[in-house]
């Protein structure tokens, strides 16, 4: 059998050959008979090594083959309890939240071989692995999550069984680091399924991971574009790193429990508070070290204030204090706790898109990298909270019924019936007998709501009539999702003038339609402008419009988020969900 190693063998005695034969051809003849015998002395000597040549290749592929199979035979006994019947099993969770199913899925569909090692220690491709889970820590992920100190110390590793553990911890602390960077970790998704549903990936899968891990000629780059590539999250991340700058050299001052401050105030603690704005880069230059509240430092209060959701009167009382003790270590979570939501979301945003801030309470376009213009909106109360996910904007309603939704109708209209048969005609809501196409319309003040249970309230449709009293207001904007969320106008504007806007079913409130609609329309054929809109709206008649190109709209819960300025925030939880967020990554 002609083998890879025989032939290697066999070219190599024939250059020794060669180059044998050239040295016999230098040598000075000394009489014929002895340079017969130099002759005969010089081919046997090149029949030596030749033979000692081909041996020697021979030797060593069977060395290198005996090498292989030790590490194949190591590489099975890491994988022995993962038997191929998981591969069989329902998967009932994300396969890389469990070792074993995971390395299952790879390592018994790719026939036991090591993908990061060899015989003779870790490929290339390994140190690549490796140097992105030690920098795990500026995604705002641990390294310790993916094991980085036992595959450090395996790195330098020749044993075959400690070659299998490395190539082992490899791929699947690499799965796992692919997922959480790109798609966010399991860990909130276990502590609370049904509040942080859209964390991790339920699609995800290991072994079409691996295989595009294994496929792609850069594997550096590959996993350096898996993070959300947007301005919202490279930002957060450098905000990351400068507050780990400021944790590592010591952070900032604690300023002690005492009376409120205001401007004029003579106080031993303004020098601490002085102090604390300069860390952060709050404090105006020219700011002196006094113990007196100089009005030229209201203005830095006022910046402070305004970056963590409070009233910028300049005033220190307990929520400012409260606020400017927060440790450092605390908003470091903080920002790693949002970057996360990102990574929940969809990464490309869209070179045109809107943006919802349900913490914020605001919306605001984008195009093209830049901001148009935020609104303030009104989100869903604490008992009935605005989901995040991401849609499209399809179409816009002006002057819309509002079909009444059986909730609101079993649990909110019907108590109100019984004590005021008038109710729903005081509001212009029709009665119907039911939601199909042959549903009549009923007399609502001739039933005996009384008599009527919540389950029969249920299967009437209410429907109020366009006009100033509608609770959608003016205009209705559809996307089309399974939450039956949409953002709408309202008939009571005034409540936009509220610092904390959590007033609705769950559906988003918007202050300016006729501003939101003309952006949403830019790229329609008919010039729509707000006033174009405003007219439209105030003719009062129904139509809707359709967008040309859906426009895609996210709704997000930031509670840190860096603006165009490059200034960090650090807002309200109106939901309580960073606590809860946070118990789940930090166990806080």
């Amino acid at each position: 059998m002609d083998t890879f190693g025989n032939r290697t063998g066999r070219q190599a005695g024939q250059a020794m050959v060669r180059a044998l034969t050239t040295v016999k051809r230098s040598l000075s003849p000394c009489g014929m008979f002895k340079q017969r015998i130099a002759s005969i002395t010089f081919w046997m000597i090149a029949f030596w090594a030749a033979t000692v040549v081909v041996n020697s290749a021979a030797v060593r592929h069977a060395l290198a083959a005996e090498e292989m199979e030790m590490l194949t035979a190591a590489m099975s006994k890491h994988l022995v309890c993962h038997p191929l019947e998981l591969m069989s099993l329902e998967k009932q969770e994300l396969a890389v939240a469990s070792r074993d199913l995971c390395l299952a899925s790879v390592y018994h569909q790719t026939g036991l071989c090591p993908l990061w090692v060899t015989p003779a220690g870790p490929r290339p491709g390994a140190s690549v692995v490796l140097d992105f889970l030690l920098k795990a820590e500026a995604e705002g992920l641990d390294p310790q999550n993916y094991e980085v100190d036992q595959i450090s110390a395996l790195f330098t590793a020749h044993q075959p069984d400690a070659l299998a553990r490395l190539d082992t911890l490899l791929t699947f602390n690499l799965i796992k680091y692919i997922h959480d960077v790109s798609r966010g970790q399991i860990k909130p998704r276990n502590a609370d399924p049904a509040l942080f549903a859209e964390a991790g990936d339920i699609n995800f899968e290991p072994l079409d991971t691996i295989e595009k891990v294994q496929s792609t000629p850069d594997l550096a780059g590959y996993l350096a574009g898996l993070p959300p590539a947007h301005a919202h999250y490279t930002k957060l991340k450098k905000a990351l790193k400068a507050y780990r700058a400021i944790e590592k050299a010591g952070g900032w001052p604690s300023i002690p429990a005492g009376k409120t401050i205001r401007p004029g105030d003579r106080d031993e603690r303004i020098p601490v508070v002085i102090l604390r704005l300069a860390v952060t880069g709050d404090l105006d230059p020219g700011i002196v070290q006094a113990p007196f509240y100089d009005p030229a430092l209201k203005r830095s209060i006022a910046r402070f204030q305004t970056r963590h959701g409070l009233a910028p009167d300049g005033v220190i009382g307990p929520n400012t204090l409260a606020a400017m003790n927060v440790p450092v270590s605390s908003d470091i979570k903080q920002i790693i706790i949002n970057m996360t939501r990102w990574r929940w979301q969809e990464h490309d945003l869209g070179e045109k898109y809107i943006l919802v801030n349900i913490a914020n309470f605001d919306l605001t376009a984008f195009e093209n990298g830049r901001e148009v213009f935020t609104l303030p909106v009104i989100v869903g109360k604490f008992q009935h909270q605005t989901p995040i996910f991401s849609d499209r904007i399809n179409y816009i309603d002006l002057n819309p019924f509002w079909n009444v939704p059986t909730s609101i109708a079993r649990n909110e209209d019907l108590p109100k019936l019984r004590k005021d048969p008038q109710y729903l005609r005081k509001r212009h809501v029709r009665l119907f007998s039911g939601w199909g196409a042959d549903a009549v319309e009923l007399d609502s003040s001739a039933i005996d709501w009384r008599n009527v249970s919540p389950a029969r309230m249920a299967q009437f449709k209410l429907r109020q009539d366009p006009g100033p009293w509608n609770a959608l207001g003016q205009a209705k904007f559809i996307f089309p999702n399974k939450y039956d969320v949409y953002l709408h106008d309202t008939p009571t504007q005034n409540l936009f003038s509220r610092t904390l806007r959590d007033f609705s079913h769950g559906c988003i409130r918007v202050s300016d339609p006729s501003r939101l609609a003309a952006f949403a329309l830019s790229n329609a054929p008919g010039g729509w402008t707000a006033e174009k809109i405003d007219a439209l709206l105030k003719d009062g008649k129904r139509a809707t419009l359709h967008l040309t190109t859906p426009l895609p709209v996210h709704i997000t819960y930031q509670t840190s988020w860096v603006d165009k300025s490059g200034i960090i925030y650090f807002n309200r939880d109106v939901y309580g969900r960073d606590q809860k967020l946070r118990k789940a990554l930090f166990n806080d």
